[in-house]
């Protein structure tokens, strides 16, 4: 047997196991910390992602977007409207350049340095 079991064997002294704890306890703290954080980020770029997606699909849209193909959000009279023409030839408000993937959401391919999502959209923690 791996313990005395005898009234004549040597007393069992328990060891100091406080360390042990407090280095797991520490260890398992900072995993799950960096865990809580990526679900975080994971979680608001999902809720970016489908901001832009609703936004994009609620512009005006005078043409049908083909898959794979750039295009580009602008503020036109107060007014969103998906566009083929590039930033650099048109004086509008541009919001962002955008690609239709084959799954039919948007992806963000480039958005305006003037422009914060945050301000357009809120923040997803009131």
């Amino acid at each position: 047997m791996p313990y005395p079991v005898s009234t004549l064997s040597p007393k069992i002294i328990p060891n100091d196991l406080s360390s042990f704890k407090s280095r797991g306890i520490s260890e398992v703290e900072r995993e799950l910390q960096q865990k809580l954080t990526e679900i975080r980020e994971e979680y608001l770029a999902a809720i970016d992602h489908f901001n832009w997606n609703k936004l994009i699909y609620e512009a005006d849209i005078n043409f049908e977007p083909i898959v794979g193909q750039v295009y580009h959000l602008y503020e036109v009279r107060g007014r969103k409207l998906l566009s083929m023409i590039g930033p650099k030839e048109w004086s509008h408000k541009h919001l962002a350049t955008v690609r239709l993937n084959v799954d039919r959401q948007w992806k963000m391919e480039e958005t305006s340095s003037e422009i914060d999502p945050r301000d357009m959209f809120g923040s997803p923690f009131h």
